[in-house]
């Protein structure tokens, strides 16, 4: 009897964990001793089911204060990488970490796989369900340690975060873009929704200058969540050429953004801001030589070499001395390091002219879309000694997706089991620009990148829209395969070759052109320059097709993308309000935005196509029309606290392109009116 009755003591009198219910709520034992991190995940935890149930959860440091049902939440650290295990325990429940990231993810994923929270319900706007009772029969989890060890997020071209809301403070940087930082509450949501999909790294923005504390306080909210941080490949040591300007400016001098004749120079800066960096935790050193803006570092240097043997001597001695200074600063013994061989990296490398310093992954770059992997991925030789990993593109200024999403998951599936048969699984990091237009796309990825084992991006977009879309899962899955299905493949290099970004571009330089010719102007004379597009050979250039094949490639992309379209209303009609919001904002705005783009680039080319004024003045008339359904779509994901999403649109910047096609118009009328 003693014993039943002890039993009966151990074990929850309903037969099931409850979490929270109308009795009240589970215990949560967090030690004092746990991670911040860890903490600050159970605080999530707690405001969840506060959110869901109405029950605000207790939170205690000691055992022997947490009453029945008790939570456990426990970092037991056993060699093992971030790993987590949750299971039944005597008490109630526990969530154990191999190490504090562990516990922590362990903390996400029991909300994400039982409680039922979006990891990416900021973005979503896909709220819990409210229940008045959360309760399982059964709960375990074991998720073994993740098959990426590196998985992070590369806030890059982030236009519309950077003004979405004002007071994030401001950036001293001489180019058009990032005058200010993102707003902290809004980067404490990017980097919420990263970690809840098990995320481990971060590059908290482009160009980042933590010499302004502004700045800096991006990388100590990262690192305070538990996440990692690095720096974009135009920024090796933490130092842009912007960054490097600010610091020499900062003492009164002026010295030329040139390596090669700068070598003190650089390695100063280099040097102050490792001491910098070094300051915080988890940070994942890149290593590099580029020039400002995300050039060749020839393209600003003009006393750097002229061959690309000597071009490569000089970023390989870059990367030593940088190499050097890492280990004469960093805290951390081995801290890890990273080279991302992008644009002219990646030809120098698989042309065998650089030479990588011992203990630095080398991360392989795709084509810019995430569509495939470039050359030097398939061909470069592994080192047995060495780590390797991939830069993947869900967004890209200037070619796209930008504003609209273009690689569906089956894609991304297809690189990161490449990724894996290249023995390349060591980092992963995706550039994700501004976060809310590739919600499927970083679910998607966050699940791939910590196991592919089972994973089908075909049947996870069956599950995703039946999960989101209740009221017409099927329509709203035939819908998004449509649109993904729509882009049309450039047939000798078999990527996309009208991206948003891409059509954009297209339609500028031809209204562009037009307007020249009405105005009886010639082609400006522009200097030589070397081609970027050199450095990225699987990445079509629509700006070299002849205007009839530009023309079939559009209409075709076109009708398609209508066509994706044409049902989505009547979708949008079978959703409850929440569900047609988010359908609204991440299918409808962006179809409709794409149509918009795709039918004024059309009317660009017909209008280059043709010498009759009348017919040019009814094209740009047309064309100017089409910004009105892009505006639609855009009033359709910026409503409500999103209601200035749109302001910050600088990288695909659409007002220039309106400007061109009703300056073409006015013209174009006029000249129609004039006698021949």
């Amino acid at each position: 009897m003693r014993l039943i009755a002890a039993l009966l003591l151990l074990t929850p009198a309903w037969g099931r964990f409850e979490l929270a219910g109308p009795r009240g709520g589970a215990t949560l034992l967090v030690a004092a001793g746990e991670a911040e991190p860890v903490k600050l995940a159970a605080a999530d935890l707690v405001s969840d089911v506060r959110k869901i149930t109405g029950k605000t959860l207790r939170v205690v440091q000691r055992a022997a204060d947490c009453a029945r049902p008790c939570l456990r939440i426990e970092t037991r650290k056993d060699g093992r990488w971030e790993a987590y295990r949750i299971s039944e325990s005597p008490e109630g429940l526990s969530i154990e970490g191999s190490d504090p990231r562990g516990t922590m993810f362990g903390i996400y994923a029991l909300l994400e796989q039982y409680v039922g929270v979006d990891p990416l319900y900021f973005w979503t706007g896909r709220e819990p369900v409210k229940r008045a009772t959360l309760a399982w029969d059964r709960v375990k989890l074991d998720s073994g340690e993740p098959q990426f060890r590196y998985r992070g997020w590369f806030i890059n071209d982030e236009d519309l975060l950077t003004e979405w809301k004002d007071g994030g403070g401001k950036r001293d940087i001489d180019y058009p873009f990032y005058h200010q930082v993102t707003h902290p509450d809004v980067l404490a949501r990017v980097f919420e929704a990263a970690l809840r999909l098990r995320f481990n790294l971060i590059i908290p923005a482009s160009f980042t200058d933590i010499a302004n504390p502004a700045e800096e306080r991006m990388v100590q909210e990262a690192t305070r969540r538990g996440l990692m941080v690095s720096m974009h490949h135009v920024e090796p040591m933490g130092v842009s050429g912007f960054a490097f300007n600010n610091y020499w400016k900062a003492r009164g001098k002026s010295v030329p953004y040139a390596f090669h004749s700068q070598r003190a120079a650089f390695e100063e800066v280099w040097r102050w801001y490792a001491a910098k960096w070094a300051q915080y935790p988890g940070v994942v050193w890149q290593l590099g030589l580029r020039g400002v803006a995300d050039r060749p570092a020839w393209y600003h240097d003009k006393t750097a070499p002229q061959t690309d043997e000597a071009r490569g001597a000089m970023i390989s001695e870059a990367m030593k001395l940088q190499r050097e200074i890492i280990a004469s600063i960093a805290k951390r013994p081995a801290p890890p390091m990273t080279t991302t061989l992008w644009m002219e990296g990646a030809e120098l490398n698989q042309r065998g002219l650089l030479r990588i310093p011992e203990g630095v992954t080398v991360v392989f770059a795709d084509n810019t879309p995430g569509w495939k992997m470039q050359a030097d991925f398939h061909e470069t030789p592994r080192e047995a000694t060495r780590k390797y990993g991939i830069y993947y593109h869900h967004a890209v200024w200037g070619w796209g997706p930008h504003l609209v999403q273009g690689v569906p998951p089956w894609k991304t599936e297809q690189i990161f089991r490449e990724a894996v048969g290249k023995q390349s699984s060591h980092y992963a990091i995706l550039n994700v620009s501004n976060v809310r237009e590739f919600a499927l796309g970083l679910a998607a990825s966050g699940r791939m990148l910590w196991s592919l084992d089972g994973f089908d991006g075909r049947r996870y977009l069956r599950q995703w829209c039946a999960e989101r879309f209740a009221g017409a899962p099927q329509d709203a899955e035939a819908a998004y395969r449509q649109f993904f299905e729509a882009y049309h493949e450039d047939p000798e290099i078999g990527t996309p070759a009208l991206l948003d970004g891409t059509s954009l571009a297209q339609g500028r330089r031809l209204f562009a052109a037009l307007l020249r010719r009405l105005q009886g102007k010639g082609e400006p004379a522009r200097p030589p320059e070397e081609s970027l597009l050199r450095f990225l050979p699987s990445m079509p250039n629509p700006s070299a097709y002849p205007l009839p094949k530009l023309l079939d490639a559009v209409v075709r992309q076109r009708r398609a993308v209508e066509a994706a379209g044409h049902n989505s209303g009547t979708i949008a009609q079978r959703l409850n309000a929440a569900d047609r919001e988010f359908f609204e904002s991440n299918f409808m705005a962006q179809q409709k935005m794409f149509a918009g783009i795709l039918g004024w680039l059309e009317c660009a080319v017909r209008a280059n196509m043709t010498a009759d004024r009348a017919e040019i003045a009814s094209l740009a008339r047309r064309a100017a029309g089409e910004f009105e359904r892009i505006r639609t779509g855009q009033r359709l994901a910026s409503r409500g606290e999103w209601r200035d999403w749109y302001r910050g649109d600088r990288k695909m910047n659409l007002a220039p392109a309106e400007k061109v096609t009703q300056e073409v118009l006015a013209l174009a009328e006029r000249k129609a009116g004039e006698k021949e």
